[in-house]
């Protein structure tokens, strides 16, 4: 199964702040808020959506092709994709800007405040997926993730003229992007990624009701943070898949893009829904544990032994005639 996977590349600036955000804020005075948070650590990271999910695919052992605009201060970033097994092929390279970045400041109890500066990411909306397809003798689903507005809905436009299923997962654009747009992303989907907090606000700009969405694509999966995630389909009861249990909690930068790696490597060797999220949430568990999103390494024995731990050992045997992760 052939996964082109669009979206933002870029480098993530992470940084801790030792209280909580909530503390600081004045309910009377939230319509003029002025704060300056003092961070104890910065740690400066690969990041952007659709590297981080392309860099978990390789991981697990698929080839993902990565669909992106970034500058010409990306060339040690690809070789850390290309030796991981991305396909960087289809990446578009700015003489004009620098690649994106993401800033974000974490507090005690992992609330995020973060920028997104967009760089080389605006030229996104000059890729073609055609020649893509092309280059690689077709694509059999693509996935739409955050990204220049104009080029997210290039890429949904073209998949649904050319036929291609594709995968929308619109997450960090819905505070930006007005109902009208949001429902052109969507409709026809074979997948909807999202958060339960995204799904209400979905639900809020589309005026879609929770049905109104199930009517209108195939398969919604919302993750839930520490409760794992749920798989809804038109017709179906829901499927509750339990978290993976984790060794610590570092950051959650990345976690999101984690489980939509998982998952969308259940889908390609053709696993059953609920075993791709539990794919996609033992993946998430990895990134939690560590500080960026893709400082994890996936070895295949371990990551087997915590799937039949989480899991169970028959399903950790079904996903066990696919898995090949990077690491040994």
């Amino acid at each position: 199964m052939r996964i082109a996977v669009t979206g933002s590349i870029a480098t993530d600036q992470l940084m801790t702040f030792p209280g909580r955000f909530g503390d600081q804020l004045i309910a009377e005075q939230l319509d003029r808020v002025s704060l300056s948070f003092l961070v104890d650590d910065l740690q400066i990271r690969r990041g952007g959506c659709a590297a981080n999910i392309a860099f978990g695919m390789a991981c697990l052992g698929l080839r993902p092709i990565l669909v992106g605009a970034v500058g010409a201060d990306f060339a040690d970033y690809r070789s850390w994709l290309e030796r991981h097994g991305v396909d960087c092929d289809s990446i578009h390279v700015s003489e004009l800007r620098h690649t994106a970045r993401f800033l974000c400041t974490t507090d005690e109890e992992h609330n995020q405040i973060a920028s997104f500066y967009t760089g080389a990411m605006a030229e996104a909306r000059e890729i073609e997926l055609g020649p893509i397809g092309d280059r690689i003798g077709g694509i059999d689903l693509v996935l739409v993730s955050p990204n220049d507005p104009d080029a997210m809905h290039r890429h949904t436009d073209e998949a649904r003229a050319r036929g291609i299923a594709f995968a929308a997962d619109p997450s960090q654009q819905l505070a930006r992007m007005p109902g009208d747009e949001i429902r052109r992303l969507i409709e026809g989907a074979a997948y909807l990624f999202s958060n339960d907090y995204e799904k209400g606000l979905i639900e809020q700009k589309t005026g879609w009701s929770d049905e109104e969405v199930l009517d209108r694509v195939g398969v919604r999966v919302t993750t839930l943070g520490p409760k794992g995630a749920r798989i809804d389909r038109k017709g179906e009861p829901s499927l509750h898949i339990s978290p993976a249990p984790e060794l610590g909690k570092a950051d959650p930068t990345g976690v999101g893009d984690a489980f939509r790696a998982g998952f969308l490597a259940g889908l390609a060797w053709g696993l059953p829904l609920e075993r791709c999220a539990q794919v996609g949430n033992l993946v998430a568990t990895h990134v939690l544990e560590q500080v960026g999103g893709q400082e994890y390494e996936l070895g295949q024995s371990v990551f087997l032994d915590r799937f039949a731990a989480a899991y169970g050992p028959e399903s950790a045997a079904q996903v066990a005639e696919h898995v090949r992760c990077y690491y040994p």
